[in-house]
């Protein structure tokens, strides 16, 4: 069984910093591999191991310095990592990023595609359905268990009043909560073995996909202006002396909220 596991590189710090003069995520900082999808390589792991035999595929969009955060999936046991990396995917909205992964994703033809929930930087959590929209593949998200046999996945999956059991033809894209599982700890030895393992970094052009598709030209959202918050305006502290609830009722009826 092959499984591609789309994962992100993401800003280390979780402090969030607009860049005013493009509007777009300050990344000019350390990266570091998206949490939520960490869950997804252990998962996509534990299937591998549990089938005795197959291979993991780390798919991914970014710089080519996102190859960095890659290669912590595969000290934890991935096999290989794909980077998508173009200048012109700078600035790539929901819909350009998602084009390129299943253009990435389509050249693979994996039988099961996992994603994490979400990313940290813009906590979207849509682009998994995008890309399954794109590939015309079932999607089951929010998974907290996950199975495959006999040519399906079988999925339990959070709801707000509890759990759904949801099973899907393969191939299939499954979008994994961060209560699915505990990633594991690369060792020393995956550390040292994930240099060694093939890396590709491939551009727009060898997927077939035109860069007027990419980046800013192919993005259909446009950031028009960025703005502080409005203040809070003038606060009110009352100290409890025995007169507190009467001074928040004299309050309330100054303002004529009573």
């Amino acid at each position: 069984m092959k499984i591609a596991v789309c994962v992100k590189q993401v800003p280390e710090s979780q402090a969030k910093r607009i860049d005013p003069a493009t509007k777009r995520l300050d990344r000019s900082g350390d990266g570091a591999l998206n949490a939520f999808d960490a869950n997804a390589i252990e998962e996509a792991l534990r299937l591998k191991e549990a089938e005795g035999d197959g291979e993991v595929v780390l798919v991914s969009v970014g710089p080519e310095q996102a190859l960095d955060s890659l290669r912590k999936g595969l000290a934890m046991g991935a096999d290989r990592a794909l980077l998508v990396s173009d200048p012109a995917a700078a600035g790539s909205d929901l819909v350009a990023t998602s084009l390129a992964l299943a253009k990435a994703l389509e050249r693979e033809q994996a039988d099961l595609i996992l994603f994490g929930q979400q990313a940290s930087d813009s906590d979207g959590a849509v682009l998994w359905a995008a890309v399954a929209d794109r590939l015309r593949l079932p999607l089951v998200s929010q998974a907290a268990e996950l199975t495959v046999a006999e040519g399906k996945a079988r999925v339990k999956r959070q709801t707000e009043f509890g759990y759904d059991v949801i099973e899907a033809p393969l191939p299939a894209v499954v979008a994994v909560s961060d209560a699915i599982n505990e990633p594991r700890y690369p060792s020393l030895k995956g550390i040292m073995g994930a240099k060694k393992k093939p890396q590709e970094s491939v551009d727009a052009a060898e997927l077939g996909v035109d860069s007027e598709q990419l980046g800013e030209a192919g993005s259909k959202t446009v950031v028009l202006a960025l703005g502080e918050p409005p203040s809070r305006g003038d606060t009110l502290k009352i100290e409890d002396d025995g007169s507190g609830a009467q001074k928040i009722v004299d309050f309330l009826a100054e303002k004529r909220l009573l």
